[in-house]
């Protein structure tokens, strides 16, 4: 999937719903061009609720089960704004070189996350799912503009 690179570009980047498509999720997530699902979505009615606001990437997760789960890649990189983006669950399972990847996006420890790491940026946003342990309920919003990433954490407000 390629975006322009001329443009400023919003991505949503959630993971780790577990099949719990929050409604503040969803108003945070409003707005963005595109959608980045990295991995433990629970059931396919998430996805189907993300693509109401956006185009959707996804990558499956460790408890990504089913034969709709099956259809989706275990990673991917997609090209937004001039950005090289690499979609993966765990961080952990990253093999061999990436090239020039700008930004790395992944789930699975639920902790959100903004590390610059030699010039790729890792984002974490952490889990928008049911609430884990102490662990806050969050979602990122990731801007590039120019082929330039920047990231935020979003606290999500919950009950």
């Amino acid at each position: 999937m390629a975006m322009a690179a001329t443009t400023s570009v919003r991505v949503g980047v959630i993971s780790d719903t577990h099949g719990l498509l929050r409604p503040e999720a969803v108003r945070a997530l409003r707005g963005v061009d595109l959608i980045v699902h990295a991995g433990d979505i629970g059931t396919p009615d998430v996805l189907d609720g993300l693509r109401a606001i956006a185009r959707v990437t996804a990558v499956r997760g460790n408890n990504d089960r089913g034969t709709w789960a099956r259809a989706l890649p275990e990673h991917e990189t997609i090209r937004v704004a001039g950005a090289r983006i690499h979609v993966i669950h765990d961080v952990k399972e990253l093999r061999g070189d990436l090239g020039e990847v700008d930004v790395v996006v992944s789930g699975h420890s639920h902790r959100p996350g903004i590390v610059d790491r030699e010039g790729t940026l890792f984002l974490n946003p952490g889990s928008a799912g049911p609430r884990r342990f102490t662990l806050p309920v969050t979602v990122a919003h990731l801007v590039i503009r120019a082929g330039m990433p920047r990231a935020r954490i979003i606290a999500l407000a919950t009950r």
